[in-house]
């Protein structure tokens, strides 16, 4: 299991780049680096083509984003990401270093991450992330997420957050990535779209229904990829049928006090573990604030703001419970 390495920092990934990926690269360059798109070096496809792990002279590891001009749309998601990527600034934010744009060709150099996505870890039979490694990957995620809806100079929505656009670099830092169909809220705090292109599962009601953009739409979509991600149930699971959703299956057990019942069973260990009472807290006060984030109605649900902060709350919380070696049951605050 890997852990993440203390005071880690990805900017030097940037800083030692050598000049040839600060400027726009060739075909022939991307070509050389992934021999020829070798299907050895296919990293994953996406929406709008395929992602492949490239290396430049001094054995520097990329990733190469290959857009298939083919698809409706490919073109307006390379833009989009050239623009959005190339702006924003954030630890958590995967970061476009360089790109190539012909009239046949548009792909994007990207900073690789080794330990791939959040969905790999949760569904691998390989490895597994414990509890604390879960909550630091969502306060990533959040903070990426506080930045684009209220640091940067003009909000932007992600519009299609889910585990798999969420990549882990090599000391276990969560990056959000895919900013194919982000949008820039302008001066106001919503916009509509007539074509919705988000995924099945994680997509807001009133975007997937009426195509409307807001930044509680991301916040929603962060709810269900918190209740996936301590749980290991797609909100596409064959359980969730009709009306019982991912997010109303995990609101039901937390109003019976049975979060042990929805939760994955390899973050809470047996009752006689010493720290199952304070892991048990800690996950119910995760899954009232997916809760919170994944309301039916965008006015009830919380900022990212706050579901930063909370998150940080929690983690505290439980670091101190498991340091003191609590074992008594408590009601959570949150």
């Amino acid at each position: 299991m890997l852990r993440r390495k203390k005071n880690a920092t990805t900017a030097a990934h940037i800083i030692l780049m050598p000049q040839v990926l600060r400027r726009r690269v060739s075909y022939q360059e991307l070509l050389c680096a992934t021999d020829g798109f070798n299907e050895s070096n296919l990293l994953g496809i996406g929406a709008f083509g395929s992602v492949y792990k490239g290396t430049f002279p001094d054995e520097i590891d990329v990733a190469i984003k290959v857009f298939n001009l083919d698809l409706e749309g490919a073109f307006a998601s390379f833009e989009v990401e050239c623009e959005m990527l190339s702006n924003v600034h954030h630890r958590n934010l995967v970061k476009v270093i360089s790109c190539c744009s012909q009239i046949d060709f548009k792909g994007l150099v990207l900073n690789y991450m080794p330990n791939g996505s959040l969905e790999k870890w949760l569904y691998s039979q390989n490895s597994s992330l414990d509890l604390v490694q879960r909550l630091d990957i969502m306060i990533d995620v959040t903070s990426a997420l506080e930045y684009l809806h209220h640091d940067y100079e003009v909000p932007i929505v992600h519009c299609d957050l889910k585990p798999s656009n969420i990549l882990l670099d090599d000391d276990m830092v969560a990056h959000v990535a895919d900013f194919g169909i982000a949008k820039l809220l302008g001066g106001g705090d919503s916009m509509t779209q007539t074509m919705t292109l988000a995924t099945i599962g994680y997509i807001a009601p009133e975007y997937g229904m009426e195509g409307i953009v807001t930044r509680r739409g991301d916040v929603y979509s962060f709810g269900i990829v918190v209740m996936e991600t301590f749980t290991r149930r797609k909100p596409t699971d064959e359980i969730f049928i009709g009306e019982m959703r991912l997010s109303q299956w995990v609101a039901n057990h937390l109003v019976a006090n049975a979060i042990v019942d929805v939760v994955d069973a390899t973050l809470l260990g047996t009752e006689e573990d010493h720290e199952f009472v304070s892991k048990r807290e800690c996950l119910s006060s995760i899954m009232r604030l997916a809760v919170a984030c994944s309301a039916e109605s965008p006015e009830e649900r919380i900022n990212m703001q706050e579901a930063v902060a909370m998150l940080k709350t929690i983690k505290i919380k439980f670091s101190k419970q498991t340091a003191a070696g609590v074992v008594l049951n408590c009601h959570p605050a949150w």
